[in-house]
């Protein structure tokens, strides 16, 4: 369940009468648990509370039902509960149904209310549905119910108007509904005159079977669309001519509303009794954008995005500076009012802008330390000089469009309340401006400079309307002459992989007469370098949120390179995080945000963020393409190693469909079948799966001269008439020529050899070390991993180490946070000083000792052992030494943290590949 619905079905408990010994059930049935879970819960199998009237779910919530006016003291006995620690519950909940306290036991943090108003504090109980909680949602929840009320009247207006759901009617219903939420927060801020005008004209004017509900709204939509003086002349009823004149597009155009039913009236009733003065416009609006879109509608109030997080991508992009010179000015009432002129000029534009909540935040920031400019020179009373109209963005989908521009209405008319007065406020808001800054549109396609032009000129283009205002509009005048522009937001990110047939297309416009090599990057590649085109034509910095795999593998040569080609360069970084929004599980994804700028500057900053959560920030002279202090570098594949490290292959591909691969009941089945022929044909055969969960796996290996005699073996000549079929019915032409020799793997790389050291091609970055092993030389390594064969057993040491660990990555494509390791890009360009074969029997030794620390601890396998939480400690220690013996190696200690290992890795990368030495003789490409 989403945030959306679990709110809902607590607010429907909260209504019904209380039923003490049902309430614990209903409780966890609200947070999405299922039938069974509650029945056996019931019954009592999985229930091993020992408080009266107790309901514990192991690793969630201890629930009691107290004797009135006993919640406290139920509460506490919750608490002291043997079985709340040994179950692990994270919450403890008490209630006689007139009262209701909870404590979540990890952090203190409690809540105490009036039963009825248990809802309010849904929030705090996400965690219950695994659902990651955001302060602001948990301190303000009037932002998911009006999603959840809105999208309740959304469905039952589509399902009456099938039509309205149509691509050509849908545009219609979006704008209806936009128009919905400035009704419903202009009546609850007084912009409208009069208690609830709009709720209450709807419920005395229309018929409770929703009959003419349209009608009604169609009328108060006119007359807010009519100026007073012509509204007699327009036909405007009375009851319709208290509200004010609103236009600014809103209201202009097709007044025509979709049809109600007796159930669709009641969800606007219901709508319209929230305090919709409290609506938060970048909360809210990230989460209504999916009430408009079938496909995220089952995300829905998931959209959400922390204003820390977006303040990571701020507050180097511009906000610090304005703040260091607030502080700088004191009270020097010049410098504070040439601050104030500087930031009138400013313009933010995100062109991926969504329902604007990067736009909304910045503005909010600024008007803040605009209000303490006002303060500080004794004005507090002045008006705003920074217009809404100097935030821009550009979205693909025209509903969240006209959200962004409706939320910086309200986030304006907030602001004016907050630092002027509710008076002041009213008289600034009406009418709406009518100006269009927020443009719907393909992002990729479209002319950044015409929509945020750098000479204060507006938008000259031809689009979509946005609330009926065409893009061809006479100019914007704003004063921005010689101001900046930050370009700013968290884009589509869609590897190369995912994209469609028209983002592909949209890339090929913007990269094929660069490199050949565009297919390559992910869609957000094209955010990055159309702001570095905009950039050279104007005052601008660019910061946006990624994936962080365009800093990482073959996408950096691509893209950097043409980006400093314009004259930028990273100006900021935070290196990989998970990008947090009210996500479900693990729904959140592991991001970067870089800033780029072609001003100079010497100050440079890294930021990171630690698993404890703390961020530390690291200021340097250069910043290079994957993110580590040090100037521009590109790592290249290379075919051979750089040094003196043996060379790596990729296992063999049997490329079968399952036809020469056995597992071990199948090999047990030739063997008796085939005595004689058993250890001829059939090899041990080591996939990832197999190195690192200990699985066992066997597969058929049969040489050209064997294969006449082989197929004599039902068992065998069965198998390779499936392998003859799949590769013939294959479209790969090598694939189909291979089904002329079905008796071997479609790609063999194997060497005979004593032994041979295995790297899985993926492995999770939630290991201290990279996975290695030492298997027998007849082994057949597959082609989910890398084979070392016959290498120095040193080798194996240098895998395992962290040094390799923070390598690999750093410069490999990353498989969301898992590593994708790369023999061309991680092994061979791995920077290692030359060693002595002292270095190299020390390190011979430290991996013999990892070796036989595993051993001792057989039959436990890579993934028991590696468990971070679980690592024997003799294992830990044999890893430690062997770190301590390599990085001693570099730099005659050990280093000091990660950032350290890569800047002297990179440091060394660059002195080994300045005169690029070409590989040794005799080394195996």
């Amino acid at each position: 369940m989403n945030a959306v619905e679990i709110e809902q079905a607590l607010s429907e408990l909260a209504e019904k009468a209380f039923e003490a010994a049902e309430f614990p059930f209903q409780f966890l049935t609200a947070f999405g648990n299922k039938a069974t879970t509650i029945q056996r819960l019931r019954k009592g199998d999985s229930n091993a509370s020992d408080v009266p009237g107790g309901v514990l779910q192991r690793n969630h919530i201890h629930i009691a039902v107290a004797e009135p006016g006993q919640v406290g003291l139920t509460l506490t006995a919750l608490k002291a509960s043997a079985k709340t620690g040994q179950a692990k519950a994270k919450f403890v909940l008490a209630t006689d149904g007139m009262t209701l306290e909870a404590e979540e036991l990890a952090t203190g943090e409690a809540i105490a209310c009036e039963f009825p108003q248990f809802p309010d504090h849904f929030g705090f109980f996400l965690p219950l549905a695994g659902i990651s909680t955001i302060k602001e949602i948990k301190d303000n929840p009037i932002d998911v119910r009006a999603t959840g009320r809105l999208n309740k009247l959304y469905v039952e207006l589509l399902r009456e108007n099938p039509t309205w759901a149509t691509e050509k009617r849908r545009p219609d219903m979006n704008h209806f509904m936009a128009r919905l939420i400035f009704c419903f927060f202009a009546e609850d801020t007084d912009i409208f005159p009069g208690a609830s005008l709009f709720t209450s004209t709807v419920d005395t004017m229309t018929e409770r079977d929703g009959g003419n509900v349209h009608e009604v709204l169609e009328t108060i939509f006119r007359a807010m669309n009519t100026k007073t003086a012509d509204r007699a002349a327009a036909g405007i009823p009375r009851w319709a001519a208290e509200f004010p004149y609103v236009n600014g597009g809103l209201f202009s155009g097709n007044t025509e509303v979709p049809k109600f039913t007796r159930t669709a009236r009641s969800y606007l009733y219901q709508a319209g009794q929230l305090n919709w003065r409290e609506i938060n416009p970048d909360i809210f609006g990230s989460m209504i954008q999916a009430v408009a879109d079938d496909e995220e509608r089952g995300a829905l109030g998931m959209h959400y995005t922390s204003v820390p997080n977006i303040l990571k991508v701020l507050n180097p992009l511009f906000l610090d500076d304005l703040r260091a010179h607030l502080e700088a000015a004191g009270d020097n009432k010049i410098k504070l009012l040439n601050l104030r002129k500087r930031m009138a000029r400013i313009r933010v534009f995100d062109p991926a802008c969504g329902s604007g909540n990067f736009l909304v935040i910045a503005y909010k920031q600024m008007r803040e330390i605009e209000a303490q400019i006002n303060r500080l020179r004794g004005e507090e009373n002045q008006p705003s000089e920074i217009p809404i109209n100097n935030f821009r963005g550009i979205e693909l989908r025209d509903f969240p469009a006209e959200i962004a521009r409706l939320a910086l209405i309200i986030a304006e008319f907030q602001c004016d309340v907050l630092y002027r007065g509710q008076k002041e406020a009213l008289k600034l808001v009406l009418p709406l401006d009518s100006q269009n800054w927020i443009t719907c549109g393909n992002a990729l396609r479209l002319d950044w400079l015409a929509i945020c032009p750098p000479t204060g000129t507006g938008v000259k283009l031809m689009g979509d309307d946005l609330f009926n205002t065409p893009l061809d509009q006479s100019e914007i005048d704003f004063e921005n002459e010689g101001g900046e522009t930050y370009i700013c937001g968290n884009p589509p990110y869609l590897g190369s992989t995912w994209q469609d047939e028209e983002q592909k297309a949209d890339l090929q416009a913007i990269f094929a007469h660069r490199t050949k090599s565009w297919k390559s990057l992910d869609y957000v590649a094209g955010w990055f370098i159309k702001a570095a085109d905009y950039g050279t034509k104007t005052n601008a910095g660019a910061s946006f949120v990624s994936t962080n795999s365009i800093c990482q593998g073959q996408q950096v040569p691509i893209l950097w390179p043409l980006i400093f080609a314009t004259g930028h360069h990273i100006a900021f970084a935070h290196t990989s995080f998970k990008w947090a929004n009210l996500a479900s599980k693990k729904a959140g994804v592991t991001v970067v945000i870089v800033g780029i700028s072609n001003q100079q500057s010497s100050i440079r900053q890294i930021f990171s963020i630690a698993n404890n959560g703390e961020v530390s920030v690291k200021v340097v002279d250069h910043i290079n393409s994957y993110l580590v202090a040090g100037q521009g570098i590109e790592l290249q594949k290379s075919a051979y190693p750089l040094t003196e490290v043996s060379p790596m292959d990729r296992g063999d591909s049997a490329i079968d469909g399952g036809g020469l691969l056995l597992d071990g009941y199948e090999a047990t089945q030739f063997r008796v079948q085939n005595e004689s022929a058993y250890d001829e044909f059939v090899r041990p055969y080591m996939g990832s799966e197999e190195l690192i969960n200990g699985k066992l796996r066997y597969c058929l290996w049969i040489s050209d001269q064997n294969a006449g005699r082989a197929k004599a073996a039902k068992f065998i000549s069965d198998r390779m008439a499936n392998v003859t079929a799949m590769r013939a019915a294959s479209s790969k032409a090598q694939t189909k020529e291979a089904a002329g020799w079905p008796h071997r793997f479609g790609e063999i790389r194997h060497l005979d050899s004593t032994y041979t050291i295995v790297v899985p091609r993926v492995s999770s970055e939630n290991r201290d070390f990279l996975p290695v092993g030492l298997v027998e030389g007849g082994t057949i390594v597959g082609d989910r991993n890398f084979a070392l064969y016959d290498a120095p057993i040193w080798n194996l040491a240098i895998v395992a180490s962290r040094l390799h660990w923070v390598w690999i990555g750093t410069v490999c494509v990353r498989m969301r946070t898992d590593f994708s390791y790369s023999n061309t890009l991680g092994w061979n360009t791995f920077p290692l000083p030359t060693l002595t074969e002292q270095n190299k029997t020390d390190l011979t030794d430290c991996a013999n000792e990892i070796l036989l620390a595993r051993e001792a601890h057989f039959p436990a396998t890579i993934a028991d052992l590696y468990d971070p939480d679980t690592m024997p400690d003799d294992l830990r220690r044999a890893h430690e030494r062997n770190d301590e013996t390599l990085e001693r190696i570099y730099i005659g200690r050990k280093f000091k943290n990660d950032t350290e290992r890569l800047e002297k890795l990179f440091d060394l990368y660059t002195k080994m590949t300045a005169g690029q030495a070409k590989p040794k003789k005799g080394m195996r490409k």
